[in-house]
């Protein structure tokens, strides 16, 4: 039997605690499959919170990530601890979700990466952040988040 690519997987079979900061999160990687073709990968977070950095009141969000691989692909069971370390945290919507795409580029190295952090209104006003790196291979196709402009978003 061959050897299993994902014995260095610490935490998806397991019971893992929500780390307690995104700095504590640990994300994991894994080889692409099919390395010889660009594809698009994405991960829709539509009950993301943080916490406002002076309030402490709760933020939320509808987060989606888009990326093409390069060598390797997120480990999805990390990504949602990573994601959910943000409810417990204070940090600005800017800072999350450019932060959230700084940690993956760092992490998988994608040829191309877009978060779209849909942040629900505080205040009466949404406050909705794009962050892209990287450049789109021309072959692959990227559908539209399906998230409605705000209108009383749900």
């Amino acid at each position: 039997m061959p050897k299993s690519p994902y014995k260095k997987l610490t935490q998806l079979g397991r019971k893992v605690a929500i780390p307690q900061s995104p700095e504590k999160a640990m994300l994991e990687k894994v080889v692409k499959p099919f390395n010889q073709h660009d594809y698009l990968v994405r991960f829709t977070c539509p009950e993301f919170t943080s916490l406002c950095p002076l309030t402490g009141q709760p933020d939320f969000a509808h987060i989606v990530i888009d990326y093409v691989p390069g060598k390797f692909l997120v480990e999805s069971k990390s990504l949602k601890l990573y994601l959910q370390s943000f409810r417990n945290y204070g940090d600005f919507h800017e800072a999350c979700t450019v932060g959230i795409g700084d940690r993956l580029i760092k992490t998988i190295a994608p040829k191309w990466l877009r978060i779209s952090g849909y942040w629900y209104p505080r205040g009466g006003m949404p406050i909705d952040v794009f962050f892209q790196k990287g450049k789109l291979p021309a072959d692959v196709f990227v559908p539209d988040t399906g998230v409605v402009p705000y209108r009383g978003r749900g």
